[in-house]
């Protein structure tokens, strides 16, 4: 599959490093890895059209367009009461004759004139005359007339035609991950199918002679593989179609033919383990003949080895083996490209402030991802314990974790009780 650029060719990646005087692939600090990246890649995914009942969580591809006006008419946002605003007494209560009843759903009740009134329902539309709605609440009823206290205000719990959409206007844009509101909202237009970009199709194996799957026996030494079931997850959460190459011998004819398969079968490749210093000799010249590859290593904790770049036409993620440092490279470099791949419009991850309960160690120079549990503290203030373990091969560390905490490259050691920036994985995983 291609992926290509619609607005022309792309650049490659010695176009976009050798510009950089400070480009330095053995201490590439996170912002300059993540601005590159961006840079390489572009959307691929093409369009398709399906139900809204099918729609859900995936990007939509062209803007909706509104056919009608939201509100269609002027209607009430509450139970009780058309009137004119003129009628309403500046001090004191007003008497007012009530002449119709205006029902959600229906025609509009006669007009109203000079002292009527009319008994009108949540979502009706406001009858000639009204300018105001008095709930029912305030008002005092005698069989055909009503009084109303003073200080309402004219144009009170009115909601105006076209206030919430204007026909022609975007009602969503094109790149937006599709959510249940935004499901209800294409069913309040009136629209039944929709353009979305096609599941961006990324292809993952794992590298190593130790490496099994689930399902062989282990021998000495051996471990199985959680990296494929890790990625795979991460892949789905994120709206991709996942496709599972297997475990991949370190032999370099058997990584040549992986990468040649999932190049011809996918927009995206990820590869884990290999990338590091000494297993990274006999991968590089395979991946440098067959693409543009560079190797990197990032000044990040966890998940210091990283190869990124082009194999064909997909693009080519080569995360660390350790399962922890897979996920956070994922999550901080692979995600939001993968997004733009699939032609989404990435959103910044919010960041929770909260203060540190014990004291975090941290050298500077290189940016870190301590993982970490968010809770509410006695006085409502969000507090931030780190996990026992922070080795980047512990992956229960991940999944007993609810954040990660973020220190920058240049911040050193945390004192108890200060604040530090935390991503909640609510969102994120």
């Amino acid at each position: 599959m291609s992926a290509t650029n619609p607005g022309g060719p792309r650049p490659t990646l010695a176009e976009l490093t050798g510009g950089q005087p400070d480009y330095d692939p053995q201490a590439l600090p996170v912002a300059q890895a993540q601005a590159i990246i961006e840079a390489f890649v572009a959307p691929c995914c093409g369009l398709e059209e399906v139900a809204i009942s099918d729609a859900l969580t995936r990007v939509l591809g062209l803007d909706v367009i509104s056919p009608i006006d939201v509100p269609a008419a002027d209607n009430s946002a509450m139970d009780g009461y058309g009137v004119r605003g003129a009628d309403l007494a500046a001090s004191g209560r007003t008497r007012l004759r009530v002449v119709a009843t205006a029902l959600a759903g229906q025609p509009s009740a006669r007009g109203v004139g000079a002292g009527e009134a009319v008994r009108i329902m949540t979502g009706a539309i406001i009858p000639a005359g009204c300018d105001t709605v008095v709930v029912q609440e305030v008002v005092e009823s005698d069989g055909d007339f009503i009084s109303v206290p003073q200080g309402q205000r004219s144009g009170q719990n009115l909601r105006r035609r076209g206030e919430d959409l204007r026909a022609a206007g975007i009602a969503l844009p094109a790149g937006k991950i599709l959510t249940p509101a935004d499901i209800g909202l294409l069913a309040s237009l009136g629209i039944a199918r929709v353009a979305i970009r096609q599941r961006l199709r990324v292809a993952y194996f794992s590298t190593g002679d130790e490496v099994r799957s689930l399902g062989e026996p282990l021998a000495a030494g051996q471990l199985y593989d959680s990296n494929r079931y890790t990625i795979e997850a991460m892949l789905r959460r994120l709206g991709a179609e996942p496709i599972d190459l297997g475990v991949v011998r370190d032999d370099p004819q058997a990584l040549e033919d992986a990468m040649l398969e999932a190049s011809r079968r996918a927009d995206a490749i990820i590869s884990s383990g290999g990338v590091s210093v000494g297993e990274a000799d006999y991968t590089r010249p395979v991946l440098h003949r067959l693409g543009e590859v560079d190797f990197w290593k990032l000044a990040i904790r966890p998940g210091r080895p990283m190869a990124f770049g082009r194999i064909g036409d997909a693009c080519y993620f080569g995360l660390p083996g350790n399962p922890v440092a897979v996920m956070i490279s994922f999550y901080f470099f692979a995600r939001d490209a993968l997004l733009r791949m699939m032609g989404a419009t990435p959103q910044l991850l919010p960041r929770v402030r909260a203060r540190t309960t014990t004291a975090l160690r941290k050298i500077p120079g290189r940016t870190e991802y301590q993982r970490g549990v968010l809770e509410i503290g006695a006085d409502g203030a969000m507090t931030v314990r780190r996990s026992a373990s922070q080795g980047a091969g512990v992956l229960r560390s991940m999944s007993e974790a609810n954040c990660v905490i973020v220190l920058g490259d240049a911040q050193g050691d945390v004192a108890a009780h200060e604040w530090v920036e935390c991503i909640a994985f609510h969102g994120l995983i």
